[in-house]
């Protein structure tokens, strides 16, 4: 059973920078496409960024690309979300997830494709 646990978030400015971190145990993400989503407040969750197995592709959602950045070293079972120049709008509460698969093609932005996930981690930006 593989438990992910992010961590990193809390307040930051607006133009401000976050490293959101999520580190996992119990079992492998090394072989797996991994992923952040968020949810705000009233709001379905969507999906931020992906990164497969290697870490040699990246996606990203329109709303974050150019801002933010997904890495991961698999040496240490750890995924992360540098955000640069976060908005109010980047306010949620950020969650990891490991797909079901390596990559990151298809409906790399549906959380069906995701097995585990983590318990999430509040960012809130102020402007």
């Amino acid at each position: 059973q593989v438990q992910l646990v992010e961590s990193g978030g809390g307040l930051v400015e607006a133009g401000g920078s976050l490293r959101l971190s999520c580190v996992a145990s119990g079992g492998t993400i090394t072989t797996y496409a991994m992923g952040w989503f968020r949810q705000a407040l009233g709001k379905e969750r969507e999906f931020v960024a992906g990164i497969t197995w290697t870490g040699g592709s990246t996606i990203y959602a329109d709303s974050v690309k150019g801002r933010f950045t997904i890495s991961r070293d698999n040496a240490k079972n750890t995924v992360y979300l540098q955000m640069n120049s976060p908005k109010p709008e980047d306010t949620a509460v950020y969650y990891c997830a490991r797909r079901r698969q390596a990559t990151i093609s298809g409906k790399v932005g549906a959380p069906v494709e995701y097995d585990y996930w983590g318990q999430g981690t509040q960012v809130t930006v102020s402007s």
